[in-house]
């Protein structure tokens, strides 16, 4: 009767538990057949996430009772095409050296890696993640991914700080009318006697705004900190972007600065308008976009996106995109990996195939 007792008590604990904590493995396999267009030289090539990017990833919540709950996120980029990992940087700078394996790529949950403590109070984040940064490129029907990407992504200096190491953030708590936001510091992690340099990877910013049913805006300001040489120096980034969903079409919009303190100074501005429309099964996209800065001869890319995805489930779909950029002030700017001359053209298509699990 004791070790039956026994067993019942162990087995009641073990449901306990279950109930409380979940582990979950999740993830997207995207690849697609990408062709690019060019005055110089064109490209044929097979892509990995050009709908949505490709990961492997792991998370977990708790329940600590109370209205606490403690979780963690691990998230690996995966480019399907060759079966390599994402890069990464241990300290937000170039000094920082990826994990490499076997002269390729190593596996490296790059994409997030996060422990978080969430209550009524909102959630405290640490680890790597995005950063203020990146979340002003929300509003691309695009996801950022792809031929179609707003060129305010691919053109603006901050590419290489979107995911940050060595961050600390808080989000807002859910229920506060709509109202949601975060604030986020990442550290470079130099030495105090690293002279002009020390501050090199120190950054951070503020994220505030609002989601009113089929309204949502918002804006955000981040900075990180380089020392200026030809190449690379403070970079502060604006933005403020809005969208509007409809029944069955949405609509958005969104205005960014950036401003880069190189040896030689620069601003870049620019922004998009897009558009989705909802169509049984699937979905059209549009989207214009620009980007131009104040350097030297003040170059700019105009971009037109077009897409259509096919939802052939709930986790498989199929789809095509078509782009394509004019450049002026001396712009080089070409689509997947083709090559054109300064003020030249070039084009892509994405034609592709994005399972989730």
């Amino acid at each position: 009767m004791k070790k039956i007792a026994l067993s019942s008590a162990l087995l009641a604990i073990s449901g306990l538990a279950s109930a409380q904590s979940s582990v979950t493995l999740f993830g997207i396999i995207d690849a697609a057949l990408q062709r690019g267009s060019g005055s110089v030289a064109d490209r044929t090539q097979l892509g990995s996430g050009a709908n949505s990017s490709s990961r492997l990833g792991f998370r977990g919540v708790e329940d600590l009772g109370g209205g606490m709950s403690a979780s963690f996120w691990l998230e690996a980029a995966v480019l399907v095409d060759t079966g390599a990992g994402g890069p990464t940087s241990t300290n937000n700078q170039p000094s920082g050296t990826p994990a490499t394996l076997g002269g390729t790529q190593g596996l490296t949950f790059a994409r997030r890696s996060t422990v978080s403590l969430t209550s009524s109070l909102g959630e405290l984040r640490l680890g790597r993640d995005y950063s203020a940064h990146y979340y002003r490129y929300i509003y691309d029907p695009f996801g950022n991914n792809g031929v179609g990407a707003s060129q305010t992504f691919l053109g603006a200096p901050t590419t290489g700080i979107n995911r940050v190491s060595n961050q600390i953030a808080y989000h807002l708590p859910s229920n506060l009318g709509g109202i949601y936001g975060l604030v986020e510091y990442h550290l470079g992690e130099n030495a105090s006697n690293a002279g002009a340099t020390k501050n090199d990877g120190n950054g951070g910013g503020v994220r505030l705004g609002w989601n009113g049913g089929p309204f949502d805006v918002s804006l955000t300001q981040a900075r990180t900190s380089y020392a200026s040489t030809a190449t690379l120096g403070d970079i502060t980034s604006t933005t403020i972007g809005a969208r509007y969903d409809f029944s069955v079409f949405s609509v958005m919009g969104q205005y960014v600065r950036d401003k880069v303190d190189t040896a030689a100074a620069f601003t870049g501005r620019g922004g998009n308008i897009a558009g989705v429309w909802r169509v049984g099964a699937g979905e059209v996209k549009a989207m214009w976009s620009q980007y131009g800065t104040t350097a030297a001869a003040q170059p700019e890319t105009k971009k037109l996106s077009l897409g259509y995805v096919h939802n052939l489930s709930k986790r498989t779909a199929i789809y095509g995109s078509y782009a394509r950029v004019r450049n002026s002030g001396g712009a080089t700017v070409a689509l997947n990996g083709s090559i054109t001359g300064a003020n030249q053209s070039s084009s892509g298509v994405d034609l592709g195939i994005r399972h989730a699990f």
